[in-house]
C-alpha cells in the first residue's frame, strides 16, 4: 500500500468529490465511528443520507436558527452572565448539546442542568474516541472509556428516546414526531434497517459531530477575531455588524477546519489532477488545514486572518473546512448559515449559530484575562483549545 500525501487545494477538493475513495481517518475510532453515516461508503452511505437528509431541510434550519436557538443560547448564557465570566469550551459544549441533541433526537426529559452536564461528559468522551488516531493517550484505555460511555449513553439517552418514538409511530401517529434524526430513521425502518448497537453509535456520532465541532469553531473565531480587532477602534466597531460577523466565521473556520486532515482509501485506481495515479487499497492523506491555505485559491497571505478576503467563484470562504459532495457536512447551514448574496435582508438572514454566538459574545464584552490565558488541549494533537477562560467586560 503507498500512502499519498495531498495539500493542493484543487486536487483535495477533486479526492473529497471522488467516489471511490473511502473514509479511512477514523478507522482507529471505530469503537464509536464503526457503520455511521461519516464512514459508510457507496450505496449504503447513500442510502442513510438520503434519510437523514430529510431532517435538515433549510425552512426547518432557518426557523431552529432564528425563532428556537435565540431563547437556548439566552437559557445558557444567564449563569455565566451572573457570574461575570465563562471559559468558552465549557460554553460552547452547553451552548450546543441541547441544540445537538434536538436534532439527533436524544430526548432529556428531566431538563437538569445534572442532565446537561452527564450528556456533555459522553459527548466529550465520543470525541475523544472519535478522534482517537490523534490522541496522545493510551488506545486501550480511550476504547475502555468510550465502550462504557457507549452503555451508559445507551441506556440513559438513547433507549428511552427510540421506545418514545416507536410508542408515537405505533399509535398511528406519525404526525406527532419529533423532527430529528432518530424520528427519520425509525420512521424509515423498512427501507433502511439498522441494528440497535448501529442505531447507538449513530446517535453517539451526531452528538460528538455537532457539539464538539460547533464548540470549538466558536473558539476558534472568538479568538481570531479578538485579536485582529485588538488595539484598533474602528476594527472593534465592525464586531457589533452580523453580516462581518458570519464572513469572519466563515475565515476562521477555512484556517481552523474541525478536521485538519481527511483520510480516504482507494476502491479503485484512479486518477487525480496534479497527483500521480492511486492504485486500489493505497490511502490518500489530505491536508485540509494546508489544502485551505494554498496560496494558488487564498492568494499570498493565505495563512493570515482577513475577514474581508475574496475568495475564486465556486469556492466557498470556509475552503473545504464542511467538506464537498456526499460526505459534505449535513449542518454546514446550521452552524455557518447561508451565504450572503447581493439584496440579502439582514434582519431575515440566516447567520449560523457558530456567529449568533460570537456575536452576543461580544456583546457582553468576552475578553481573555491576562491573569488566567487560554490553554491548548493536550490531549490531542488537533490544534484545539483546552481551556479559554473569558470575562465579560460589558456587565
Amino acid at each position: 500500500m503507498t500512502t499519498h500525501r495531498i495539500s493542493a487545494y484543487r486536487t483535495a477538493e477533486a479526492a473529497l468529490r471522488s467516489p471511490h475513495l473511502k473514509q479511512a481517518l477514523y478507522d482507529a475510532g471505530a469503537v464509536v465511528m464503526a457503520d455511521v453515516l461519516l464512514t459508510l461508503h457507496g450505496a449504503e452511505h447513500a442510502a442513510r443520507r438520503a434519510v437523514e437528509v430529510r431532517v435538515f431541510r433549510r425552512n426547518f434550519l432557518r426557523h431552529y436558527a432564528r425563532d428556537v436557538y435565540p431563547q437556548t443560547l439566552e437559557a445558557t448564557l444567564a449563569p455565566f452572565i451572573a457570574a461575570g465570566g465563562a471559559d468558552l469550551i465549557e460554553l460552547g459544549y452547553r451552548a450546543t448539546a441541547n441544540l445537538t441533541a434536538d436534532f439527533a433526537g436524544i430526548d432529556r426529559p428531566e431538563q437538569t442542568a445534572q442532565e446537561t452536564e452527564a450528556l456533555i461528559r459522553l459527548v466529550k468522551k465520543f470525541s475523544e474516541g472519535a478522534t482517537m488516531v490523534h490522541s496522545t493517550r493510551s488506545k486501550a484505555v480511550l476504547e475502555a472509556e468510550v465502550l462504557e460511555a457507549l452503555a451508559e449513553f445507551d441506556v440513559r439517552f438513547c433507549r428511552p428516546s427510540v421506545a418514545r418514538r416507536l410508542a408515537i409511530l405505533e399509535s398511528g401517529q406519525a404526525d406527532a414526531l419529533p423532527r430529528d434524526v432518530l424520528s427519520v430513521i425509525l420512521e424509515a425502518r423498512d427501507e433502511l434497517p439498522i441494528g440497535d448497537a448501529e442505531l447507538c453509535r449513530e446517535m453517539a456520532f451526531y452528538m460528538q459531530a455537532g457539539a464538539h465541532s460547533t464548540a470549538n469553531a466558536m473558539v476558534h473565531g472568538f479568538h481570531e477575531l479578538s485579536n485582529w480587532a485588538a488595539g484598533s477602534a474602528e476594527r472593534a466597531a465592525r464586531l457589533h455588524d452580523p453580516v462581518f460577523i458570519q464572513r469572519a466565521v466563515h475565515e476562521s473556520l477555512r484556517l481552523h477546519p474541525a478536521s485538519p486532515e481527511a483520510w480516504r482509501t482507494a476502491t479503485d485506481a484512479i486518477a487525480l489532477p496534479g497527483a500521480e495515479t492511486i492504485a486500489i487499497g493505497d490511502r490518500v492523506e489530505l491536508d485540509l488545514y494546508l489544502a485551505n491555505r494554498d496560496v494558488s485559491v487564498f492568494g499570498a497571505e493565505a495563512d493570515r486572518f482577513d475577514p474581508d478576503r475574496s475568495v475564486p467563484e465556486g469556492v466557498l470562504p470556509s475552503g473545504l473546512s464542511f467538506g464537498i459532495g456526499l460526505h459534505a457536512c449535513l449542518g454546514r447551514e446550521l452552524d455557518g448559515g447561508t451565504l450572503v448574496r447581493p439584496g440579502t435582508d439582514p434582519d431575515s438572514h440566516q447567520y449560523g449559530i457558530v456567529a449568533m454566538l460570537i456575536a452576543r459574545l461580544f456583546e457582553l464584552g468576552a475578553r481573555t484575562d491576562a491573569t488566567d490565558p487560554p490553554t491548548p488541549d493536550a490531549k490531542t494533537s488537533r490544534p484545539n483549545w483546552g481551556r479559554y477562560p473569558v470575562r465579560f467586560a460589558a456587565l
